[in-house]
């Protein structure tokens, strides 16, 4: 599922939430969104 691939691979890069969301110019709430499957937009 795109939710846990997401969350494998964010931690495999070593990136926290926040990190990643300020790689992808997201706030930290939409990453957690993305791994929870809430929302995939």
């Amino acid at each position: 599922m795109l939710s846990e691939n997401i969350k494998r691979l964010r931690k495999a890069k070593g990136l926290s939430q926040e990190e990643l969301a300020v790689k992808l110019n997201v706030v930290r709430q939409t990453v957690s969104k993305w791994e929870q499957g809430v929302s995939l937009s």
